[in-house]
């Protein structure tokens, strides 16, 4: 235990004897007996774990004085409230509980996959809801040491990605490079390029409008940023890029569908089959 014994037993005592719920003759492991109910040491120890042996008393006793007055509370309750009442709201509360399961059940089941014509139906359905709020980009960044040899040629085959001119970038990126991006089919936004860049987001903006080639430098690096492909900020998003955020509300959609058409079969069938039956209100 975390806790000294000596400490908590201490607690205990104080505790139920205000109650005169002691009980020496409590089963093996029982750190307090309520009428027939037992808390073992072993849940003590679980709402103590890592505490100081002072600490450890003092969460102990609080836990031990609310475990012992909900006991109390609801054998009081139990003689002086409508049990059918209780046992009626215990069993709705059940029946949720099951319903809540088997749908989660169903959920798992069900299919994750999205496909893109889905995708691009709801995106045409929805025009106005994917405008961008931040530009974004497609293209290639190398980053490397001021004086790096050759770099011109190698900007001149960025301004034409292909695969020709990346074998010939990547080499000389291997070779010279602190840093490189290809990212030709991901979408970057503003604030990733920062990350990579000594610019402000003003700046960064101003760059974008003007250059598809944009040439940094710092005391340490040259920075070339070639851009393939270029969105603005209040520009409709691309498809791809809005797939995120559509595909968990087209799974969502589906999942409530899903569950109602399970709801609709069970009670269809449950009529089919006569296992309901309706009467007459004489």
């Amino acid at each position: 235990m975390k806790y000294t014994k000596i400490i908590v037993l201490a607690a205990i005592a104080v505790v139920v004897s205000s109650c005169s719920l002691f009980n020496r003759k409590h089963h093996v492991g029982a750190a307090v007996e309520v009428n027939g109910n037992f808390l073992e040491f072993t849940e003590l120890d679980a709402v103590t774990a890592g505490l100081s042996p002072e600490d450890s008393a003092e969460v102990a006793e609080a836990f031990i004085r609310q475990w012992v007055t909900e006991i109390l509370i609801t054998e009081k309750a139990r003689n002086r409230v409508d049990s059918k009442e209780i046992d009626h709201l215990v069993e709705d509360y059940r029946r949720s509980l099951y319903a809540h399961a088997y749908e989660q059940y169903l959920l798992n089941r069900m299919s994750k996959k999205v496909p893109q014509a889905d995708i691009d139906s709801f995106y045409q359905a929805h025009p106005n809801q994917y405008i961008l709020k931040e530009s974004i980009v497609k293209g290639l960044l190398l980053i490397v040491p001021n004086g790096a040899p050759d770099l011109e040629k190698i900007k001149k085959e960025m301004l034409n990605i292909n695969s020709g001119s990346i074998e010939k970038i990547e080499k000389y990126a291997y070779r010279y490079a602190n840093g490189y991006e290809l990212f030709r089919d991901d979408w970057k936004t503003g604030n990733q390029l920062l990350m990579w860049l000594p610019l402000e987001k003003n700046d960064l903006q101003k760059q974008l409008k003007q250059n598809r080639q944009i040439l940094l430098a710092d005391s340490v690096s040259t920075y070339v940023l070639q851009i393939t492909d270029l969105r603005q900020a209040g520009d409709p998003m691309p498809v791809e890029y809005a797939r995120s955020e559509i595909e968990p509300i087209i799974l969502r959609e589906r999942a409530v569908g899903y569950i109602q058409e399970e709801h609709r079969r069970i009670y269809d069938d449950a009529v089919r089959f006569k296992k309901v039956k309706f009467y007459e209100n004489k």
